[in-house]
Order: C-alpha cells, then structure tokens, then sequence
C-alpha cells in the first residue's frame, strides 16, 4: 500500500507544471539588475563609489539637502538598508548629515565639497556605460521609460497593500 501511495503521488507530482525560470520577469529583471552593477563597478573604483553610493550622489547631485524619508523614497531603500549606507558616506567625507532646525526629527544630507567635486569626475560614466551595452539609444530610452512605469506601478501596488494590511491591524 505505501508503494501505490508513493507512486501516485509520484505520478501526481510530474504532472505538476513547474514555472520555468527563464520565462519569470523578477528573475530577468533580478539578472538586468545584477549584470548592469557588475558593469558598473570598474568605472566607480577609481571615483572609491560602490554603486549604491553613486545612486545616492546622483539623487543629492539632483536635489540637495534631501531628508533621509525622501532620499529613501527615491532611491527605494527602507531606513534599515539607507542609514549604514549614509554613515559609510559620511565617514569618507562624501556627505554631511544634520538635524533639521525646523523639525528635530528630520535629517538632512548634502554632499560635501568632496561629494560635490565628484560631479565631474562622474558625468562620463553613463556614456562610457552606454558603450558597453548592446542596444541602440533609442532601445535603451523606451526600456528605462517601461521599466520606470513599471516601478511607479509596483509602488502604487505595495502603497495600497500597506494601507490595506495597517487596517486590518487596527
């Protein structure tokens, strides 16, 4: 008997399709991302920035002083993952952080004069990036574009989710 069961269930398990991983968008969106950070790296060493530092520059090089809350928001990182990033910027004189007179609460970063000379040395690294890549600038510009809508929908989505999900706790 616990043979026939075990070959039923057997049976049973390889009718059972299986997704399969090269047809999953998070899996080729979690390679894209992987690869484009890889490609990143040789041209952040010599400016010393690891790639989630330059993002946080780009978005302080865009707005600055930006609160820690809307630095986060940007760049879509939680406190957790932003504020060690922020202390190791800090320390190698990139930024400055400071209570926000009008709000204790709020901190607010800056680059530094070091984070701001590093504007220059960084402007080339998108298009000696784009050299590598093997799509036509047109290409890139509607996937950039499909990838942001998709991300302003996702938020949209996990928004919504927390909103529903802090009703149903209270």
């Amino acid at each position: 008997m616990t043979t026939t069961n075990t070959t039923t269930e057997k049976n049973a398990a390889s009718r059972v399709q299986t997704p399969r991983l090269d047809r999953q968008l998070c899996f080729a969106l979690y390679s894209a991302s992987g690869l484009m950070t890889k490609l990143y790296r040789p041209l952040l060493a010599p400016l010393g920035l690891t790639y989630p530092q330059y993002l946080t520059m780009l978005a302080l090089w865009e707005k600055a002083p930006r609160t820690v809350g809307e630095l986060g928001d940007t760049l879509g990182l939680d406190p957790a993952t932003l504020t060690p990033l922020l202390k190791r910027m800090e320390v190698g004189g990139l930024i400055s952080r400071r209570r926000d007179r009008a709000d204790e609460r709020r901190v607010l970063v800056q680059p530094t004069t070091d984070g701001e000379a590093l504007r220059a040395a960084a402007s080339g690294i998108q298009e000696a990036l784009g050299c590598q890549l093997p799509l036509e600038p047109t290409e890139l510009g509607k996937l950039r574009d499909t990838l942001n809508g998709l991300v302003s929908q996702l938020r949209t989505v996990e928004a919504q989710a927390a909103t529903i999900e802090q009703g149903s706790e209270g």
